[in-house]
């Protein structure tokens, strides 16, 4: 194989979230998912609200085996929806509003019916930052002392002190 030759117009890194959807839609197709969209975007479909309340566990497809004509298009899928207990019935009224979002996100009838688990959603909680060490603090501010904007000055020490503070790690 040839070595890759840099392309001067095209950086060499690339924002993470450009690979995460190419990795991921393996592991969600076989839940019935064809992309990963509808998990990542979850909270951009249905709201803040409803997000924090469900989550897709599924597409339920129906069953391939019968002989259907190749001009019909696919008949839609069902949305399996893990749902916090004591929300179906609000999520089982907004079936038709959150089934048009999703549609209208994956740009094609996907979706034509919802089934409603009600268990209790497992979320882990963001990490909380570590605790600001205050000697990493004082060498980070006076290695920034000769920035005159203060606001970019702040900035820097914040993550200088973020920067310095962080353990190091034993080289063999």
């Amino acid at each position: 194989m040839a070595p890759r030759i840099a392309d001067p117009k095209r950086p060499w890194s690339q924002p993470l979230a450009d690979f995460v959807p190419k990795i991921l839609d393996p592991a969600v197709a076989r839940r019935g998912f064809g992309e990963s969209a509808l998990l990542l975007d979850w909270e951009d479909i249905v709201g803040e609200r409803v997000a924090a309340i469900s989550e897709p566990v599924r597409l339920q497809w129906p069953p391939g085996g019968v002989k259907r004509d190749p001009l019909q298009s696919r008949p839609p899928a069902a949305l399996v929806l893990r749902v916090e207990p004591g929300f179906g019935l609000e999520i089982q009224h907004l079936a038709a509003v959150l089934i048009d979002r999703v549609n209208a996100h994956l740009g094609w009838r996907c979706i034509g019916s919802l089934k409603i688990r009600q268990e209790k959603i497992e979320r882990t909680p963001p990490p909380r930052p570590a605790p600001e060490n205050p000697l990493a603090r004082a060498e980070a501010e006076q290695r920034v002392a000769g920035i005159e904007e203060e606001p970019l000055r702040d900035a820097l020490a914040r993550l200088g002190a973020r920067v310095l503070g962080r353990p190091r790690p034993k080289i063999p």
